[in-house]
């Protein structure tokens, strides 16, 4: 049996990388260990480079402080404001003994209403609380899944980063 570390508490991220280290590995068994380390980075990343750090340390960060494992992965999001216009997207960064890897989700634009509650420092989860009349939408449909009616969930939102992350490992031998 493969450990894997998932460097989050946040039951959407776990969901994402349980799903898809099964589906990229389905003749592995898998037992999964979430835990709780920091990125080193705000809490809100507002910057590309700032994000791929962010993630990129909390892997890392979950491979020292619980090294018995055969992968750690953290997936850590972000936003970047260009002129009248926020984007968002998520890195996912998944480490080995001897290799790490990345995959990105795609972009998303945000509405209006939920740019000006950012600009007012709240955080995304809880401007997408205060716009849609959610409670706690963090932890479960999140901005995506609230503009997409859950076409896209958060989960699903995820899996191609998540899967792009375990390419090398799935494909040894070329990478």
């Amino acid at each position: 049996m493969r450990k894997v570390m998932v460097a989050s508490k946040n039951p959407v991220k776990i969901d994402a990388v349980k799903i898809w280290f099964e589906k990229m590995f389905p003749e592995e068994t898998f037992e999964f260990v979430w835990v709780s380390v920091k990125s080193e980075v705000a809490d809100q990343p507002l910057s590309y480079q700032e994000t791929l750090l962010g993630a990129t340390n909390r892997a890392n960060n979950a491979k020292n402080k619980y090294p018995n494992a055969d992968y750690w992965v953290w997936i850590e999001w972000w936003l970047e404001k260009r002129f009248q216009d926020m984007k968002s997207f998520a890195w996912v960064v998944t480490l080995s003994d001897d290799r790490i890897w990345r995959g990105k989700t795609w972009v998303f634009f945000l509405p209006k209403k939920v740019i000006d509650l950012i600009d007012q420092w709240k955080e995304l989860w809880e401007a997408d609380d205060i716009v849609f009349w959610q409670s706690n939408s963090k932890q479960n449909t999140w901005a995506v899944g609230l503009l997409t009616d859950n076409i896209i969930t958060r989960t699903s939102y995820y899996s191609e980063a998540v899967i792009f992350s375990l390419i090398p490992f799935k494909n040894y031998d070329l990478f």
